[in-house]
Formats: structure tokens, sequence, C-alpha cells
């Protein structure tokens, strides 16, 4: 939170077999080359993400869901300088928050997560930080089921 903006693209995939399209597997691509380091000299950070979304009263408008996701994140530190120093890490980090369902295919996600594998700069990267907030804006390709 207030250190790196990153953004990406998103791909869920569920059915009607999958607890009644409460469940939801998907993978991630989130980087800082779409955020902050999009023209400045922040570093640039790639975070490859398989999560797995399982959603509450999903037949509501507001959704709370809770998603686990496991991953890559490397660092690209650029200089010389910093080569002694992590640039890379597993990921694994449980999250939670509200999805905002429409009328349309559009969907509101924000979510609080935590990283259980963080890093000082001397033990794991030092721009992997433990909290992060997500704001996912989704566009549904296939209409879910109604009830």
């Amino acid at each position: 939170i207030n250190l790196y903006y990153e953004n990406g693209i998103s791909v869920q995939y569920t059915n009607e077999n999958l607890f009644s399209q409460r469940l939801f597997f998907g993978f991630s691509y989130v980087t800082s080359r779409l955020g902050s380091a999009l023209g400045t000299i922040a570093f640039i950070q790639d975070n490859f993400l398989l999560s797995s979304t399982y959603m509450f009263r999903h037949e509501k408008k507001i959704q709370p869901f809770v998603r686990m996701n496991a991953g890559y994140f490397y660092a690209d530190l650029e200089e010389e300088i910093f080569d002694d120093l992590p640039d890379s890490s597993f990921l694994l980090s449980p999250e939670a928050g509200f999805s905002f369902k429409t009328k349309s295919p559009f969907k509101v996600m924000v979510s609080l997560g935590y990283n259980l594998f963080t890093g000082d700069g001397v033990e794991g990267p030092g721009t992997l930080y433990p909290v992060f907030l997500q704001t996912t804006l989704s566009w549904n390709l296939i209409k879910p089921i109604e009830k």
C-alpha cells in the first residue's frame, strides 16, 4: 500500500458444477510496468499468480469473497549495485473482499490481502510488502446462471 501501483490482467473460470458458480480458478499477471514504473525510474516488478476464489451470497448484489493466491514475484533492480540483493520470491497470499455486481456483465471487486512471504531487502525482495490493497474491474464474457 502506497509504495508501488501495479496493474495487470486476470482470467477466471467457473462453471455450474463448481459449487453453483461460487468457486473460481484464475491466473493473473500484475506488474508495475503498467503502473508506477510506466515512464519513471521506479523498479519493474512482475507478479504471476494462480488463484482460487470462493464467492459468498452469489445471488446478491454485494458478494463477500475469499481468495488464495500462489505464484512468483520478480523485481528488476536494473543497476549493478543491486546485484547482491534478493529480487524474486514465491508468493502465497490469502485475500478477502467484496464484489459488487451490476446489471451489466461489468463487476467491481475490492480486497485486502497479506503476502505470507515478504522481504526486507536482505532476506527476500525489499519491495515485496506484506499488506496489499486490490481493486479489480472485470467483465464477464459468459452470462452467469441466474436462479
